[in-house]
């Protein structure tokens, strides 16, 4: 897992520093919305933390492991569309497009993906490639 400095800009490319927007998430505080949810599980990949990607995933859907492909190089989050997934659902749908790289080639993984939100907190639930 690789660390990041509280003033470096997040990988989720939402502009602010890490810091302040995923950073909080990956040490324990809960997310406020699905989208913001989809952002931090963004921010995981990017520094191979499988542990906050399985703590985050539902308990119906999780996997018992995860296996990161450390070859992999997350450049990029565009968030497409989002359906409610707001502070007071208990839903929501996230539409985004990661962009890649591997062994030199680039690459972008579109997903619908769905979220839970049970006891206050969110949860990936699934998704849909695309």
């Amino acid at each position: 897992m690789s660390f990041l400095a509280d003033d470096a800009r997040c990988p989720c490319t939402s502009g602010d520093v890490y810091g302040s927007c995923c950073g909080p998430l990956l040490a324990g505080r809960r997310a406020p919305t699905a989208v913001r949810l989809m952002r931090s599980r963004y921010t995981a990949f990017a520094l191979a933390d499988a542990d906050y990607l399985l703590r985050s995933w539902h308990p119906s859907t999780r996997p018992t492991s995860l296996e990161l492909d450390e070859d992999v190089r997350w450049m990029r989050l565009d968030v497409v569309d989002h359906v409610t997934g707001g502070p007071f659902d208990d839903a929501g749908e996230v539409a985004f497009a990661a962009h890649y790289r591997h062994d030199g080639e680039r690459g972008v993984l579109q997903e619908r993906s769905r979220f839970v939100r049970e006891g206050g907190a969110w949860f990936y639930l699934d998704g849909v490639t695309w």
